[in-house]
This record gives structure tokens, C-alpha cells and sequence, in this order.
């Protein structure tokens, strides 16, 4: 009687509660810090895998342990096969293979880049991932960057450095991204030295690159770039603007080729084997139909996967068909559940890495909370039981989507309800049988493709209403770890069946996400926030109830913009709603670059820079002009009104002063007029905060000037291995003699000073958020520098 309790309550070896356990252990493995050495990770496998095999009570916690020690070899062989640092910024003769589909842009070319595993490649790179940019050089566009398509190998001289990114708060970990892509360096081509093509496209991947080319020549319209995304999973044409529509409607999650699509095509061609079975019944006697439609599902989910560009969703549904064609070759049933557990638990232990993507985390989720919340739908009217759907996917899945993305679509439960029924059912219909007709017969998918970008247009304009609302798209400040867990516990509350009490206090469980604690200064105090925006400037200053934000970041035409990608999603993860005042110190791209950017997002805010600066609307940032917010003063120190404007030299000078301490922001000045601020007012450059100016440039930062500001903490913004060699290190050892601690942007990206009744206190991202794929970290600990020091 025993021995059948015990076997009744075991946990089946690949269930869902294993699946749980090696989701949890892999999680936990990279919320590390840092890795233990892979010894210990090797016996932590060994003992784990033991407990799994043995069964019962170590069974669950066997699997977890195992994960946890996979997940930690694998990431630290994905590090371990980055770029050593003593070949950082070198040139190389590499020869190898464009993989995935490349992004031509105006002034570049962006690709992935696979070295060849031969003799003739450096030992550290051969067969590694490369990301890798062709830019145009000063005489113009470059026309064999064109010639870069997928499969293509070539020969040319790259010059490489390890994946670094920056680091704020809200911004795309780029760093993560190499991690879990398993990319060894990054890079761009040396077009001036030699560049030899080796063989021309190839594969499926130039297949995929070709017919997007078909569908771009053949469709006409702006339609025809959504009608490639729904077809190939080909999303290079979409500008950010299509994104911002599409995360305003909470459509991104269509655009793309998701599981649903592999379903089509596998349904498709299982009832395309069953029709040919019926037609043919002898075929019958040598396989039966039911096992024959089975495994034409299958050929044709993970053909169409491979079509798709092996996107995870898809990846997830492949292995979902395989369990259930499994199953039903040995005629054994099985659960929706149990499928989805097994493609979990396949992925997780082929690639625990991919626990990094977002992609996993909504695949499974959704899936999973459908499952849980639908088991007797089929019982339900069509309509009811969409709706339904609808509304626990969008409740189950809005924690998880606040916390990749840090917000969340008000319009997206009505446009789903449109956007779902009639792009699955009409436009990825008649887009995946475009591109089914295409490959039989070239020019037989036209009508197809054609047809399925008016359906498209249709439906559109709803869309682009609903995303330009005020209210469409609601931008969540960063919230504390414990924030996730209990909103899944409060959806999970709230998803349970009618007559279950305290669901109206489960709402409450929603609070620490959707509402956190934005930790702003209280009255009289000041909070400053330098962004890591690479080689440029850009400072937060915010007190109890309002925010300036002093420069905007660098910015290249038709190329990166900071104000965009860093700036703009660092003001809206700390919870900037509005701006109420912002500083251009001067004209300079890097600071100035990011203006329009933030204007778009932000809306127009009291502007102030120096006369001459041509920056429009803007007032002058005249010494004496002052204002008085929240008890926290702000006074210009430079320039005075009638100082001609030269660049740098005329950068406004900003005082912020608290009644327990203050800060200076300096733009770009140099010794000179460091020297006149200090003989005008010496008790006016005081400060515990001090900006280094000219991002630590030797032109910079006097004696005197630094001497007389008697500061605790000296900020420098710089970006990573920059050409002028800021901050100099003659500069640094001045401020540190001084008795300032100096902190760096580059090392230890964004910094965040506190000037309260508690007194000032500083810190840097990396420091208080640590990483084990951070890059800076990594590097500075060999020397045993850690970041921010």
C-alpha cells in the first residue's frame, strides 16, 4: 500500500513539473553575478542529472540543479569564445559565410558573419559568430556592400572588438543579446584594404532573401514590407515608426512569424497527405493515414521553420508537432499540457541560453496560461470562447510584457480583437500560400501576396487610429524584482473560476508593477542621473515633483541616435512622465544630437541654450538667470550676455543648489574659462558634485578650478575605448588628488548621485546591477578594477 502512494504522488521524469524545475534552475544560474569555475558546475551536473534519474523525492530538485549547472557551462562557453581582450580594436583577414538575412541601410550594411573553421583563420575565430558593419566610405556609397547577401562568402580585412554595450536603466542589453546569440565580436569591414567574394548566395536563407526581393517588386505599396514579415518572418523593412505603431496596438506579437503560422502549415499539409491517402487507398497497407498525415505536419512545421529564419516561437511549435506525432506513432494520448512541457524541456536543455530571449518567455507563457485557463473551450460558442482567449491572454500575459518592455498597450485588447480574427484567418493565409505558390513556380504566389496586402490595408488605418491616442501606449517605470512574481499571482488569482473570493484584492497584487516607487528626492533634495550614451552627455536632474534633463546624447545623420535608443527609454524606465526644463550646454552633435528625439517623445519643454548655438526655440542660458523648484535652486554661471559663441567655450554652466549640498554641470569649457568662473566667484563653483568637463579632456579640468571646487565626487561621461582618449589619466589622478572619487560612464555605466538630508551619495549601473555577461566588469576585475571605481 505504500510502495502505490509513493508511485502516485512520483513526478514523471519529462512532465511539467520537471519542466518548471528546469526553467527555475536555469533562470537562477543567470541572475548570478558572476559563474562559479566550470568544475563545480561539471559535479553540480553530474550530482543533478543523478537526482533526476533517481526519481522521487530528488527528482524535481535533481532537475533543477542540472539545469542550473548546463545553463552555467553553456554561458561560460559563450564567453570564454569572445574576442580576448589582447586582440581588442585589431585588424583581421577573415574568410567565412554571411548567415541570416543582411540589413542594407543608407550609409551601412549590417550581417552576421560565420569565419571559416580552416588553418588559415586565427585560431580564437575560427567557426565564431561575427556581427559585422560595411560602412561608405568618404568618397560615397560603396556599391559592393550591396553585394552582401545570405550564404555569400567572402575575404576581407574586419576590425574587431568583444560585444560591449551600454548600460541604463530601460535600455536594450546589447551585451545579453551577444550572450545569448553566442557572438564572439563585432566589428566593421576595412573597405580600403582588399575584399575578395568568394562564392555566391546560397541556401535557404538566400531563398528567404529572394523572395522577399520578389515580394518587394510584385507588391505594390507600403503593404508589401508587412506582407514580407507575415510571409518569411522578414522584418528589416519595418522602420521604428511601424514598431511604434505596432507596440502602441500590442501587435508585435502578430507581425512576426509566430506559432500560429507553423500551425497553418502544418495543418495544411496534413490535410494535404490525408487527401492524398483517401485518393490512393493502397497507400494505406504500407503506412497508415493517420501516421501519414502525422509526419507531413511535421516535414512541413520544420520546413516552414527553417523559412522563417528558426525564430524561437517557431522552434517551439516544431517540437511540440514532433512530441504529438510521437505520440500518436506510438499510439499513445496525450495532453496539450504534456506537449508543451516536453518542447520546453527540449529547448531549455539544447539551449538553456534562450531563457535570455523574450521570445521564450511570451511563447511558452502564452501558451501555457491558455492551456491552464481553456481546458473546456470546445464546449463554449465560437465567439465566447475567442473572447475568452483574448482576455486571459492579455491579463496573463501584461505582467511579463511591463517587465521585457517596460510598458503596456491600453488599445491592445481592441485591436486583437480586430487584428487577430482577420490577419489570421485572411492576411497570413494568403500570405503563406503566396509563398507556398512561389516556391512551385516563380511568379505563381503574385496574386497571393497581392491580395493579402489589400486585406492588410484594410485593416491598417484602424490600427494607426488606435496607436496615435494619447493613452495607447502606457510606459511602466523599472520595477523591483518582487514585482513579477506577485503580479503572476495576482493574474493567476484573478483567472480563477467564478465564486473564488478576495478577487477584487488581488488587483493590489498589481500595485508594485504597474505603480512602483519611483524613489524621488523629497523637498529640498536633488537626484542627478548621468546616461551611459557613449562618446556624449546627457544628465537627468530631478527633484520632488519636476525633471530637467541637461544635453540629449550624441546623434549621426541616418545612423544612431542616442536620444532615441538610450535617452528617451532611460527618462520613461525611470518614470519620467514630463520634462518641465531642458539644456543644450551647445551646438555639438554629441550633446545636442539627441534634441529632436526627446522633443518627439517628451513634447516641448522650457529649452535653454547659449546664443549663436542655432538651436531653435531655445533661450539664452545667460549667467544670472535663475529659477527655484521644489526648494532646489538652478542658476547659470556661463555665459554672460555678451560672450560670442565658440563651441565648446560657450557651453552653459549650470549651478544646482540643495540645502544639503550641490552640483555643477559644465558642458564642454575648458581651462580658460574654468579659470574666469573661479576668479569671478569662487563660492559659486563649490560644489559636491562636479561634471568634468569636456568629458575628462586634457583641455580641461585647471588645477585651480578643481582644487577651489572642493568636490566629493567628480562625474565624467565618456564613451568606451573613444579615439581622444577621455577621460586622461593626468586629469583623473587630478580630481582623485583633489579628494574627489571619480566616476566613469564607460566602466561603470550610468551613474546616479543623490544630494539628500542623508547626505550625497553615488552610484554606477554595473556596480548596483550586476551582470554575469557584463562585459566591463569582466574585463576590469582581471586587473581588479571593479566598474565605477
Amino acid at each position: 500500500m505504500e510502495d502505490r502512494t509513493t508511485d502516485a504522488i512520483a513526478v514523471p521524469p519529462f512532465g511539467v513539473v520537471i519542466a518548471f524545475a528546469l526553467l527555475s534552475g536555469a533562470t537562477a544560474c543567470l541572475y548570478l553575478p558572476g559563474l562559479p569555475a566550470w568544475p563545480w558546475l561539471l559535479l553540480a551536473l553530474g550530482i543533478g542529472i543523478a537526482g533526476w534519474g533517481y526519481g522521487r523525492h530528488a527528482r524535481v530538485p535533481g532537475a533543477a540543479l542540472a539545469s542550473f549547472a548546463l545553463c552555467g557551462l553553456q554561458a561560460a562557453f559563450a564567453l570564454s569564445v569572445q574576442l580576448p581582450p589582447e586582440h581588442e580594436r585589431a585588424d583581421f583577414v577573415v574568410a567565412g559565410r554571411v548567415v541570416q538575412l543582411p540589413e542594407h541601410e543608407e550609409r551601412r550594411t549590417r550581417f552576421l558573419f560565420r569565419v571559416d573553421r580552416d588553418a588559415g583563420q586565427p585560431a580564437f575565430l575560427r567557426g565564431r559568430l561575427l556581427r559585422l558593419s560595411w560602412y561608405d566610405g568618404w568618397e560615397g556609397e560603396d556599391p559592393r556592400r550591396f553585394d552582401i547577401a545570405p550564404g555569400s562568402r567572402w575575404r576581407f580585412t574586419a576590425r574587431l572588438r568583444a560585444p560591449r554595450g551600454l548600460r541604463n536603466p530601460g535600455w536594450f542589453d546589447s551585451e545579453k543579446h551577444a550572450l545569448a546569440r553566442r557572438l564572439a565580436a563585432v566589428g566593421y569591414v576595412r573597405d580600403a584594404d582588399p575584399v575578395e567574394w568568394l562564392a555566391p548566395a546560397a541556401g535557404i536563407d538566400a531563398w528567404r532573401d529572394g523572395l522577399a526581393g520578389r515580394i518587394d517588386r510584385t507588391v505594390p505599396g507600403a503593404a508589401s514590407r508587412y506582407v514580407r514579415a507575415l510571409a518569411l518572418g522578414d522584418t528589416r523593412r519595418l522602420d521604428e515608426r511601424d514598431w511604434e505603431t505596432l507596440r502602441a496596438t500590442g501587435l508585435t506579437h502578430l507581425i512576426a512569424i509566430s506559432g500560429f503560422h507553423v500551425g497553418l502549415v502544418a495543418g495544411f499539409f496534413a490535410l494535404l497527405a490525408a487527401g492524398v491517402w483517401r485518393l490512393l487507398p493502397s497507400l494505406g497497407r504500407r503506412v497508415p493515414r493517420p501516421q501519414a498525415a502525422a509526419f507531413a505536419a511535421f516535414g512541413g512545421a520544420l520546413f516552414y521553420a527553417a523559412v522563417a529564419g528558426w525564430a524561437l516561437p517557431t522552434v517551439r511549435t516544431v517540437l511540440m508537432i514532433a512530441v504529438v506525432v510521437a505520440a500518436r506513432l506510438w499510439r499513445r494520448p496525450l495532453r496539450v499540457a504534456d506537449s508543451l512541457a516536453l518542447a520546453a524541456i527540449a529547448v531549455l536543455l539544447v539551449d538553456p541560453l534562450s531563457v535570455l530571449a523574450a521570445g521564450f518567455w511570451l511563447s511558452f507563457a502564452g501558451v501555457a496560461w491558455l492551456v491552464w485557463c481553456l481546458p473546456h473551450t470546445r464546449e463554449q460558442p465560437l465567439l465566447r470562447g475567442f473572447l475568452s482567449a483574448q482576455w486571459v491572454a492579455t491579463l496573463g500575459l501584461l505582467p511579463l510584457t511591463a517587465i521585457l518592455f517596460g510598458q503596456a498597450s491600453l488599445a491592445g485588447p481592441l485591436a486583437n480583437l480586430v487584428a487577430i480574427p482577420w490577419w489570421s484567418l485572411v492576411v497570413v493565409p494568403l500570405s503563406l500560400l503566396g509563398t507556398g505558390l512561389e516556391a512551385l513556380h516563380a511568379g505563381a504566389g503574385t496574386w497571393a501576396w497581392r491580395l493579402a496586402a489589400w486585406c492588410f490595408d484594410l485593416s491598417w488605418p484602424l490600427f494607426e487610429w488606435l496607436a496615435s491616442g494619447r493613452f495607447a501606449l502606457w510606459w511602466l517605470p523599472e520595477a523591483r524584482w518582487y514585482a513579477l512574481p506577485l503580479a503572476l499571482l495576482g493574474a493567476f488569482w484573478l483567472l480563477l473560476p467564478r465564486g473564488v473570493p478576495g478577487k477584487a484584492l488581488a488587483a493590489l497584487l498589481w500595485l508594485p508593477l504597474l505603480w512602483p516607487d519611483r524613489e524621488l528626492p523629497r523637498e529640498g533634495e536633488a537626484e542627478l542621473v548621468v546616461f551611459d550614451a557613449g562618446q556624449g552627455l546627457s544628465v537627468l536632474v530631478r527633484t520632488a515633483r519636476h525633471a530637467l534633463l541637461y544635453d540629449m546624447g550624441p546623434a549621426a545623420p541616418d545612423g544612431y541616435d542616442a536620444g532615441e535608443r538610450v535617452v528617451v527609454p532611460a527618462l520613461q524606465a525611470l518614470g519620467v512622465r514630463r520634462l518641465d526644463a531642458a539644456v543644450v550646454s551647445h551646438g555639438d552633435g554629441d550633446h545636442a544630437g539627441g534634441l529632436e528625439a526627446v522633443r518627439r517623445r517628451f513634447g516641448p519643454a522650457r529649452l535653454f541654450a547659449p546664443n549663436g548655438s542655432g538651436i531653435a526655440g531655445a533661450a539664452p542660458c545667460l549667467a544670472g538667470t535663475d529659477w527655484e523648484v521644489d526648494g532646489v535652486r538652478f542658476r547659470f554661471l556661463h555665459p554672460t550676455l555678451h560672450f560670442p559663441y565658440l563651441g565648446n567655450e560657450a557651453s552653459c554652466v549650470l549651478r544646482i543648489e540643495t540645502a544639503h549640498g550641490s552640483a555643477l554641470l559644465t558642458g564642454d569649457i575648458g581651462e580658460v574659462i574654468e579659470r574666469g568662473l573661479l576668479r569671478d566667484d569662487p563660492a559659486e563653483i563649490r560644489a559636491e558634485v562636479v561634471l568634468v568637463a569636456h568629458h575628462g579632456s586634457a583641455s580641461s579640468s585647471d588645477p585651480g578650478f578643481v582644487a577651489a571646487t572642493g568636490a566629493d565626487y567628480a562625474l565624467v561621461a565618456s564613451g568606451y575605448g573613444n579615439r581622444f582618449g577621455h577621460p586622461q589619466e593626468r586629469v583623473v589622478r587630478r580630481w582623485q588628488q583633489a579628494g574627489a572619487e571619480v566616476l566613469d560612464t564607460a566602466p561603470g555605466g550610468a551613474l546616479r548621485v543623490g544630494i539628500t538630508r542623508d547626505g550625497v551619495t553615488a552610484s554606477s549601473r554595473r556596480r548596483t546591477h550586476p551582470r554575469l555577461w557584463d562585459a566591463a566588469r569582466r574585463q576590469e576585475s582581471a586587473v581588479g578594477i571593479l566598474p565605477g571605481d
